[in-house]
């Protein structure tokens, strides 16, 4: 192993990652030959095979997942002493690793856009999965802050809450309940719920609202992602239950509704999140306190059903209607 090579592993690291050699080749701009060459040599060293193809799809073996998750680490390390050098020259940049949940999207683009633009030394690498693979890779330390509801029950780690996220039920503006002034959930037993992946917080706060409610829905579809849930209340195919980040623009529009129903919203809150005892990064550090004392600002923004755009786009319209007045 002595003659494996820092550029070696970061390649492996990327095949291992991607589980593709042309994808690694794009990602490393290297060819497709020279990330295969590369790989050949990595598995001499190890004295090991390192992949193996089962149909047409790439996987690690066992011996490989052991080597990415090495590989992670000295590249983790790297970055670290990088941006170490870099807070001792009094400058913050670096790369900064975020996942956040599909759901917080609606908003944290509009607060990542703004931290970037204030640091623009910055290199972000932004995974959006669902909450269990968002605990799964802040487990594996392969983020370094995670944007999520609840914060994580089995996992050592460090939660700020930054801002209320309500959740309700979401339904088509011509839906014959939309003129209804005052619900229970027992008016919606006879609908069709259109509903998120296991895996989801969405999916986690619905059934325990409806488990306190003692409510059964008549029928349950389920579906991948918010934007699946939206098209289909849209389409009159049943009624959702969506966090209320999500659907700014469509309630703007007057496309949907959300019906005042007795126990509803649901409130719970927002949290940026890292693993405790992880050394933060002087911009992870930043990005962390940007979150904590701004993330709520953009959160609301995302609930109000006039606008979509991000409170500092709005609060740059406002200073430009007052100057012409």
């Amino acid at each position: 192993m002595k003659r494996v090579t820092l550029r070696q592993l970061r390649v492996f690291e990327q095949v291992a990652r991607l589980r593709s050699i042309s994808a690694a080749a794009g990602v490393c701009h290297l060819t497709q030959p020279a990330v295969s060459m590369q790989l050949k040599v990595l598995e001499q060293e190890c004295g090991l095979p390192l992949t193996e193809l089962i149909g047409r799809q790439l996987r690690l073996t066992d011996a490989g997942e052991t080597v990415a998750s090495y590989a992670r680490r000295v590249q983790q390390q790297f970055d670290e002493l990088e941006q170490e050098l870099a807070a001792m020259r009094g400058q913050q940049h670096g790369k900064l690793n975020v996942g956040i949940v599909s759901t917080a999207k609606y908003f944290a683009s509009h607060m990542l856009a703004t931290f970037m633009q204030e640091h623009t030394g910055a290199e972000l690498s932004l995974q959006v999965e669902n909450r269990a693979q968002i605990l799964r890779l802040l487990g594996d330390n392969e983020i370094d802050i995670a944007i999520m509801g609840v914060p994580p029950e089995f996992l050592d780690a460090v939660a700020m809450p930054f801002a209320e996220h309500p959740h309700g039920i979401v339904i088509n503006s011509q839906h014959p309940l939309a003129a209804r002034a005052k619900l229970v959930i027992a008016d919606f037993a006879e609908e069709a719920f259109l509903v998120r992946e296991p895996g989801s917080g969405t999916r986690a706060v619905m059934e325990r609202f409806f488990a306190g409610q003692s409510f059964s829905p008549r029928k349950v579809i389920q579906m991948t992602g918010n934007e699946a849930v939206k098209q289909a209340v849209l389409a009159g195919l049943g009624v959702g239950f969506l966090s209320l980040n999500t659907i700014g623009l469509e309630r703007g529009l007057g496309l949907v509704k959300v019906p005042t129903v007795a126990g509803l919203p649901v409130m719970r809150r927002w949290h940026v999140v890292h693993r405790r005892g992880k050394q933060l990064l002087p911009i992870a550090q930043a990005f962390r306190d940007f979150v904590r004392d701004s993330g709520g600002a953009y959160a609301q923004a995302s609930t109000s059903p006039r606008s979509a755009r991000s409170p500092k786009s709005r609060t740059r319209r406002s200073d430009r209607t007052s100057r012409r007045r």
